[in-house]
């Protein structure tokens, strides 16, 4: 992925050159705040998010997740297959439990045998809201 297809405000702190050095920019804002809206036992795949933002695509949304995503529920925006992300795998799938997520089952063939997330069961198309927000 190249830069210049990353919206300028979604570019790390040293590329984005914000007004205040603490500053998020404000596309990264704005991908988290949906991400705290998604409510538990629920998920939204990258290109929802960038949908409902009407801004961006999928990488731009998984870069925003992969820079700032650790203060939000990270595990509640996934990828589109249902597959647990890389190298998160078992911490996703603690989060996945503890809020009932729908699972697949893995099959034998799968590599660990993880299971990946029911995205028909899953998935949060944002119409009905969150406890706690509008």
């Amino acid at each position: 992925m190249s830069e210049q297809s990353i919206p300028d405000d979604a570019r790390p702190e040293h590329d984005a050159r914000p007004e205040y050095p603490d500053a998020l920019p404000e596309y990264a804002e704005r991908v988290l705040e949906v991400a705290e809206l998604i409510p538990p036992g629920r998920v939204m795949t990258y290109g929802d998010v960038a949908e409902w933002l009407e801004e961006g695509g999928p990488r731009q949304v998984g870069r925003v997740m992969a820079l700032y995503g650790g203060a939000v529920p990270w595990w509640r925006v996934v990828r589109a297959d249902g597959a647990l992300l890389p190298g998160h795998e078992l911490r996703a799938l603690g989060h996945y439990r503890d809020e009932g997520t729908p699972l697949k089952q893995a099959s034998r063939a799968a590599e660990g045998h993880l299971p990946r997330l029911d995205m028909r069961r899953a998935r949060w198309d944002g119409g009905e809201r969150a406890d706690g927000h509008t």
